[in-house]
């Protein structure tokens, strides 16, 4: 598979129509139409008159991606850590091991910082022996910069099962926003397997 095709595999989709609003600074959008009633429910929503919403001066992402989390009832979570560039590094080692057939769900966990992040979009893509068997795409939402972290859970979702199903895939996770500002984008692995180990 070529690098242009895994590019364009993690590719956004593009709605026919839709212009990306003009970009304001945080402090244009806490100002703006203040006497609008529907526009300050739409800013409260962002946080964007919440307190404490700075962001440390030595890390300048906006997008703090902190965990994507593996949801199986009956089962502790997985915690794939992706909150610094050593825990991306190190997720891209290890194997996630889960068993066929089972109905899991998918929650991120991230922090916005600095500015306000509009249409967030996560995207992934699955393959296996270097065919795409997957693809993926969620529309996170816009969010304004918050202390609190925000989660995003998705809906179930049901692993193939049965004796072609199992085996090993490669994943490559990716975040972009409607200025097509790649927040972050990486590789993991998944074993699907009979049983859990």
């Amino acid at each position: 598979m070529s690098q242009h095709q895994d590019n364009e595999d993690l590719l956004p989709t593009q709605t026919e129509g839709y212009k990306v609003g003009e970009k304001k600074t945080l402090e244009e959008y806490q100002t703006l139409d203040a006497n609008d009633e529907s526009l300050n429910k739409w800013k409260a929503s962002l946080g964007l008159n919440a307190s404490g919403a700075a962001a440390p001066s030595d890390d300048p992402r906006k997008v703090v991606v902190l965990a994507l989390i593996l949801k199986v009832d009956g089962r502790d979570d997985v915690v794939m850590d992706l909150s610094s560039a050593a825990a991306v590094e190190a997720l891209s080692k290890r194997t996630i091991v889960i068993k066929e057939g089972v109905v899991y769900s998918l929650t991120i966990r991230f922090k916005i910082q600095h500015d306000v992040v509009s249409g967030l979009k996560f995207l992934q893509v699955v393959k296996r022996k270097g065919i795409r068997v997957d693809r993926s795409e969620e529309m996170l939402g816009s969010y304004g910069p918050n202390v609190e972290p925000y989660e995003k859970q998705f809906p179930p979702d049901e692993a193939p099962s049965g004796m072609l199903a199992r085996g090993s895939y490669a994943v490559k996770g990716k975040f972009v926003d409607d200025d097509n500002n790649v927040h972050l984008e990486w590789d993991w692995n998944m074993d699907i397997k009979k049983a859990w180990e």
